[in-house]
């Protein structure tokens, strides 16, 4: 689940590749909210460039306006009441951290809490003015390969961002390295999660 166009790929997209590489029966539901018709193209590519491997890919790009998710909520709780119809058991969905600043992210949090009651959901993050980073407690350790791949693919396909200061290369490897340390990754990266409710079993 992702607000905007590039906010999956930044969130999870490392640990989306690890798994594509190690796995072969993966099977994708790629949903975006808020876009437009040029940002709808970039999100295309960013889907089909971090998919590459999976048994297929399920791309659904909404056209909710970016900044306003909020204020259209009988709208996008439809929306996730049709994403729970067709998809009543996905083994495990991303999405935002639940306190995250921005106003979009938040609320595709709470809808995908509010509607997924028994699927784990791991909350990832994303690095911007706001400093809301917090102290995640779910890990993915990614290779360095992966994580090169991750930045190459990132401004292979958001091209419109590339001039924005926060779109680096620097800063995307400084927080998967930061979480590497945390985790004590052999690769030295990793992405990291939020887990707020998981059931175990034997």
């Amino acid at each position: 689940m992702g607000a905007h166009c590039d906010d999956i790929e930044i969130g999870c997209g490392g640990t989306l590749l690890q798994i594509l590489t190690e796995r072969i029966d993966v099977h994708l539901t790629w949903v975006v909210f808020a876009s437009n018709p040029a940002r709808r193209q970039e999100a295309e590519t960013g889907a089909r460039l971090f998919s590459e491997g999976a048994d297929s890919l399920e791309l659904r790009i909404h056209d909710f306006r970016d900044g306003f998710l909020p204020t259209e909520p009988e709208r996008l709780k439809e929306t996730f009441e049709h994403l729970k119809h067709d998809i009543p058991q996905p083994d495990i969905i991303f999405t935002h951290y639940r306190h995250d600043l921005h106003q979009d992210h938040r609320a595709v949090s709470d809808l995908t809490w509010n509607t997924f009651r028994n699927q784990l959901i791991l909350e990832y993050e994303i690095p911007k003015w706001d400093g809301d980073m917090g102290q995640p407690n779910a890990f993915f350790p990614i290779s360095r390969a992966t994580g090169e791949a991750k930045i190459r693919f990132l401004h292979e396909a958001y091209t419109s961002q590339a001039a924005k200061a926060w779109f680096s290369q620097d800063l995307f490897w400084s927080l998967m390295r930061i979480r590497g340390m945390e985790s004590n990754a052999a690769d030295t990266i990793a992405e990291a999660f939020y887990s707020r409710k998981m059931v175990l079993s034997v």
